[in-house]
């Protein structure tokens, strides 16, 4: 790759996060049932691709059919029919000008950085697909395969130091990537033949070798603390405590979480979360966070090298494996059901708050974090933040759909979550993104409202993520549609991503227990009452804006 320009992480400055974010009553009025599947290249799927509370915009950014139509722009795509392209868990650099999209594809993975003041996208890296014919290998033996190339890189998450990692899931060997220059790298080299570490990227050795995809950064500590999870049917949680603040290269000591009452009700880390014992035991409650490296960040004695390289197979059954997952079951770290994305918030107790979707147990868990003199990797309340049993669309008119395999999440200024489905939930009925109302702020939601759905054939929702800059916005991509592949639909419209306003959307009818700004006391009903009906009084788009302006750092530095 050539590189022209360095910026330095001196140019950019953590903010600290406000303590005080808190869950919100919805702000929409929600829908009551998910949306039909629409054939490929369908008017939907190229003008408005999700169904939406009425008032919300939607407009296309960008799609592999505009960028592959233009020679001065460049996107990856392997051979692998409707996963060629495969945009993921997007980043937003501090000033919102870039997206960081990466690219979730078998082999020959990378990012592109798309500029939303040009509308250009460049592929700014990706794997020389030399494992295209040889995607798992034994990480002790020679893997040559792999020594350039890289696979399912699922997360872009843009660092406290002003570099973007992506990191490899489901292919690959766990690896987590760092771009150094993201933002005056120049596009990757088509005819580049090496891809050697150097002043581009770097791997980041520090981090345990797991099915990465929740990988996040501490909201108290941003330097010095980051979260991650493996991907697996007996996925743990994990912590990395830095050595040095902001050095990742200088390593620490790596912790798994374990429930206190997991081990005595009769748990077996090993085994998947509801397998045999696993299917009784306590997996809920206070939990404590074990170390599985010493404070060098050296395995102890006794524990699988959590930094081994390895397909993502199950330990059980082979010796290959990531390291990070058997270095878990060895110290007895708590097994859930596919743990997949990650959102670090602040309960307004002051405690940090890890929300994670656990894909095959169809729900969401959180974690407060109990802060003892300043380490937060000590103890923690693990709570079934939301479950199939949680109620939807509580005091608005019920819609007929249910949760379906959560998979990502997303969070906006005010701390609200939003959970996103893993995929459609039939071929015929669109996948949903959710809004988890936890207006009490206990780490348990009320309840679930149903916020989007997609509508294009073959995909699944991914990547939300709020703009940074105006917190009124949101984008979402459009993952593996069956456009994507050209030999099926000619011409397709293909993986993209789309930008939403909730500026004017149409509120609720607004009931007050205090008096809020706009409100009438009500006699008859001897309370406060109101309606947010005029978009420009509505109460909940000013909180939104004052509580993202300026940025708080919530996804890491801003500039200068």
């Amino acid at each position: 790759m050539k590189h022209l320009a360095r910026t330095t992480a001196g140019v950019v400055a953590l903010i600290a996060a406000p303590l005080t974010l808190a869950g919100t009553q919805p702000y929409f009025n929600p829908l009551t049932q998910s949306t039909a599947v629409a054939t490929p290249n369908q008017i939907n799927e190229l003008n408005s691709p999700w169904q939406t509370p009425a008032g919300m915009s939607q407009s296309n950014l960008m799609s592999m059919l505009e960028v592959e139509a233009d020679v001065s722009q460049s996107i990856q795509r392997v051979d692998a029919g409707n996963i060629s392209s495969m945009f993921d868990m997007i980043a937003y650099d501090p000033s919102a000008r870039y997206l960081f999209i990466p690219h979730e594809t078998p082999f020959g993975a990378g990012v592109s950085r798309y500029d939303t003041q040009t509308d250009r996208n460049e592929l700014l890296f990706a794997g020389d697909q030399e494992s295209a014919t040889n995607d798992q290998c034994d990480p002790t033996a020679d893997c040559p395969a792999w020594d350039f190339d890289f696979a399912a890189f699922d997360p872009a998450r843009w660092t406290p130091n002003g570099t973007v990692w992506l990191a490899e899931e489901w292919s690959g060997l766990g690896r987590v990537v760092e771009i150094l220059d993201p933002l005056g790298q120049a596009p990757a080299d088509p005819t580049a033949t090496s891809l050697e570490e150097g002043d581009d990227y770097r791997i980041v050795d520090s981090i345990a070798r797991v099915s990465h995809e929740g990988i996040n950064f501490s909201e108290k500590y941003p330097n010095e603390v980051i979260y991650y999870i493996d991907e697996w049917n007996s996925g743990s949680i994990y912590a990395l405590l830095l050595n040095e603040p902001g050095n990742y290269e200088a390593g620490g000591q790596t912790f798994v979480l374990s429930v206190n009452d997991f081990l005595p009700s009769g748990g077996d880390p090993e085994a998947n979360w509801n397998e045999g014992p696993n299917a009784t035991a306590t997996r809920f409650g206070r939990a404590r966070w074990i170390a599985i490296t010493d404070r060098k960040g050296r395995p102890r004695r006794g524990v699988t090298d959590p930094f081994r390289d390895g397909p993502t197979n199950d330990p059980r059954e082979n010796d290959d494996t990531r390291g990070g997952r058997p270095a878990a079951d060895d110290v007895g770290g708590t097994p859930f059901g596919r743990p997949e994305d990650m959102e670090v918030g602040m309960l307004p107790n002051g405690n940090e708050i890890l929300y994670i979707t656990t894909t095959s147990e169809n729900s969401v868990i959180s974690v407060e974090i109990i802060d003892r003199r300043g380490r937060p990797t000590r103890r923690a309340i693990v709570r079934q933040f939301v479950t199939p049993e949680t109620a939807t669309n509580v005091g608005f008119p019920a819609t007929t759909a249910t949760i379906n395999s959560p998979d990502n999440l997303a969070q906006d200024a005010l701390g609200n979550i939003y959970v996103i489905e893993d995929a459609p939930n039939s071929s015929d009925v669109g996948g949903d993104i959710w809004f988890a109302r936890d207006a009490d702020n206990d780490g348990v939601a009320e309840s679930l409202d149903h916020f989007m759905s997609i509508q294009v054939a073959g995909s699944e929702s991914t990547g939300m993520i709020f703009n940074p800059q105006d917190p009124t916005k949101f984008v979402v991509a459009v993952q593996h549609p069956t456009s994507t592949d050209l030999e099926l639909v000619p011409d397709g419209f293909g993986d993209a991503v789309w930008e939403f306003d909730v500026t004017n959307i149409t509120p609720p009818t607004c009931d007050f227990e205090n008096r809020p700004f706009g409100a009438t006391y009500s006699w008859k009903a001897r309370r406060w009452v109101g309606t947010c009906s005029n978009a420009q009084d509505f109460t909940f788009v000013k909180a939104l804006e004052r509580a993202g302006r300026p940025w708080r750092g919530r996804r890491g530095p801003r500039s200068e």
